[in-house]
């Protein structure tokens, strides 16, 4: 498939004037085009004492649990694309209550946001992205078939804030600033 009519193609990697960092740049134009951290928007989503998980019918970690989250998308908030998220893997319609945490992935290039949230209908369903949903208490958790880092972070950290609003969002662990 042919770029549109104007689009920059010739691209080749150097720092730019007045930069630091290698970039893209175009040869014909010098169009500098950046690559920025991608956003992920997820939800530790409640209904009553239990908590949303969702085996990932997907890789990566195809066949473990995880939080409904992804790839936030253009022109969408990221409390926006935790909602589309849930309705995604787990046919959940959900309501953002408030901001869980903010965790970072360098070696990946990830900013990962995760909200706390409720269903709004105790109706779920596997969706796509997932081979089951469930809803688990805190206790029946599969903590050691969890997919990835920031699940554990996350539902650590809704634990640890359990019956609060007064508590500022949360970061990496610590030990884990640099994953």
């Amino acid at each position: 498939m042919a770029a549109p009519p104007g689009t920059p193609v010739n691209f080749t990697r150097k720092v730019p004037d007045g930069d630091e960092m290698e970039r893209l740049v175009c040869s014909d134009c010098g169009f500098i085009a950046y690559e920025n951290p991608k956003i992920i928007a997820g939800a530790v989503v409640t209904h009553g004492d239990s908590i949303l998980l969702c085996r990932r019918a997907i890789h990566p970690q195809k066949g473990r649990w995880t939080l409904p989250a992804g790839f936030l998308e253009m022109h969408e908030t990221p409390a926006e694309g935790a909602m589309r998220e849930a309705w995604e893997e787990a046919r959940a319609k959900i309501e953002i209550v408030d901001l869980l945490g903010v965790y970072t992935v360098k070696r990946i290039s990830q900013v990962q946001m995760f909200y706390r949230a409720r269903l709004t209908d105790a109706a779920i369903e596997p969706g796509p992205e997932s081979l089951e949903v469930g809803l688990f208490t805190l206790a029946d958790i599969p903590w050691d078939d969890l997919a990835f880092p920031s699940v554990h972070w996350a539902l650590g950290h809704f634990q640890e804030i359990a019956g609060r609003d007064d508590f500022a969002p949360f970061t990496n662990p610590p030990g884990w600033e640099n994953v």
